[in-house]
């Protein structure tokens, strides 16, 4: 067994949460729309045809904003196509995923998804094939009151009211060469300030999310942020993020520690952001919108030979991932890193939803189920809801790896719930994975600067197969269990933390007290 210690101190926190951070991500892609969350003649679906099956999974994971419709889809599509009457909507030709669009599912009716979900709409606008003026189009149709040509053409359509859509992205990965519409880091510079600036003309209230680099191991990454940002700070508020991380070579040790590229990804587009407002003697603060992460691997080459097969075709079941308990500890993992930077990172989605690299899993006229992703972000988005993160210093045991060297054994954050009136702390939680596949760890965990705290309940996700599923036959193969818990005495809590685990530690004030005792 081996030891380590988190130190934290009420004092020193690091952010407030937005509660942005709990997104998802729904792309018209493989079966997350059609055959998913939406499917008019399953015996659960609604009087739009959204599944209730699928909203119910979706309100108890806890999203809280919804990136939509892409992603890839975005760069070719005429958001013109998803209005007005069903039956005389396009089908289009999807460039980006080799499938035919049918528009049945538009902006009203994901507006309406959205509304039913208690989730906020994040709109993508196309800046792969077309423009500013489309871009402002959109807004005007979405988020004016009306006695205009776009916005009483959303009243014809049955929207008397605005959507009021608070959050709009300025394209989608446009420095990528799979993108339609790919542009150097000049012209979509230029292009996300001139569409910024319309965008806000029409609506002064809305924020902005400006395309950073596809990811780290693009050859421009750094490059593309500086020349963009130079283009359009003024104009924008946030600049995203995308990181997938996968296994192929099977070498759980360093999948694990993945994150630690993932701190060095949000550390550097951070400190571009600032270089920027430096450089132009600003004093806003551009933040970051983290708007696609997830693993991402499963199904890569399956997906283009199911593209092959059936060029054009409608909800091909691309990209279902099917995610392990290896898989849950990285996206664990992953929040955790989300939450360190809650300071800088105000949104994040997680990519996708619905059976595409999905948390929930739905049979065509059948039932759902949670992988085993599901989990960890159904506890951060619960419990870390309207906290603040603390500074989580941990004294753990390093390993090295193929990929890294000093990696902790140890990952975790800690959130605290406060009174709004008296501000005393009614609820410390910490966050914890085990990367030890071997040992469990005693932590010890000083609480001294709370006041007087118990441990209510430790949730643990483990299971002694990394490659262990859920699956239609057998959901629930890794789902949460009470952990083994702890003791607090003498405001020093003492932790028992299983090789190989996701971990939820819950403590309260002492008028909530109920304490776990270890297993004998």
């Amino acid at each position: 067994m081996k030891s380590s210690k988190i130190i934290l101190d009420r004092s020193y926190v690091v952010g407030k949460i937005d509660n942005r951070l709990f997104g998802s991500f729904v792309e018209h892609l493989g079966r997350c729309v059609y055959e998913g969350l939406y499917e008019p003649s399953h015996p659960l679906a609604d009087e739009l045809g959204f599944r209730k099956d699928v909203l119910d999974m979706v309100r108890d994971l806890g999203i809280s904003l919804i990136r939509y419709p892409g992603g890839n889809f975005v760069s070719g599509f005429h958001w013109e196509d998803s209005v007005g009457p069903v039956s005389q909507r396009p089908r289009r030709l999807d460039l980006a995923w080799k499938t035919t669009e049918s528009n049945e599912v538009g902006l009203h009716e994901f507006a309406a998804f959205c509304k039913k979900a208690g989730a906020s709409l994040m709109y993508s606008v196309n800046l792969g094939t077309r423009g500013a003026d489309d871009a402002r189009n959109v807004v005007e149709y979405a988020n004016h009151a009306g006695g205009t040509y776009w916005s009483d053409l959303r009243i014809k359509n049955g929207a008397e009211k605005p959507f009021g859509i608070p959050l709009w992205c300025l394209g989608n990965e446009m420095d990528a060469a799979w993108q339609t519409g790919q542009k150097s880091a000049q012209e979509y510079g230029r292009l996300a300030r001139e569409s910024a600036k319309v965008m806000k003309l029409v609506d002064p209230g809305i924020e902005l999310v400006v395309c950073g680099s596809t990811g780290p191991v693009i050859e421009t990454f750094g490059d593309w942020e500086l020349t963009v940002l130079d283009e359009c700070y003024d104009y924008v508020d946030y600049v995203s993020l995308h990181r997938y991380y996968e296994n192929p070579e099977h070498d759980t040790a360093s999948f694990l520690a993945n994150t630690l590229d993932m701190e060095d990804f949000i550390h550097t587009v951070a400190c571009i952001c600032d270089t920027v407002k430096g450089k132009k003697h600003r004093k806003k603060k551009l933040n970051l919108s983290f708007d696609e992460w997830n693993v991402w691997y499963h199904t890569k080459g399956q997906d283009e030979e199911l593209i092959a097969a059936d060029r054009w075709g409608q909800a091909l079941p691309l990209l279902q991932d099917v995610y392990n308990f290896e898989d849950a500890l990285v996206v664990g993992l992953m929040l955790i890193t989300l939450l360190k930077h809650a300071d800088r990172i105000k949104i994040s989605c997680l990519a996708q939803l619905v059976n595409v690299i999905a948390p929930i899993m739905t049979e065509k006229g059948g039932g759902t189920w949670a992988q085993t992703i599901f989990y960890p972000f159904m506890h951060v988005a619960k419990y870390a809801k309207d906290t603040d993160v603390l500074m989580t210093l941990i004294d753990t045991p390093l390993y090295d790896c193929k990929k890294y060297t000093s990696v902790p054994y140890l990952d975790g954050v800690a959130v605290m719930a406060v009174d709004a009136q008296t501000g005393a702390c009614r609820e410390v939680t910490l966050f914890c994975v085990s990367r030890d596949p071997d040992e469990e760890h005693t932590v010890t965990l000083d609480l001294r600067s709370f006041g007087s705290l118990s441990l209510k309940e430790h949730i643990l996700l483990h299971h002694d197969n990394v490659n262990a599923c859920n699956t239609q036959s057998d959901p629930f193969r890794v789902a949460p269990a009470p952990g083994p818990g702890g003791t607090v005495e003498d405001q020093t809590a003492v932790l028992r933390v299983p090789a190989l685990s996701w971990n939820v530690f819950r403590f309260t004030a002492c008028e909530q007290e109920f304490e776990q005792k270890p297993d004998k």
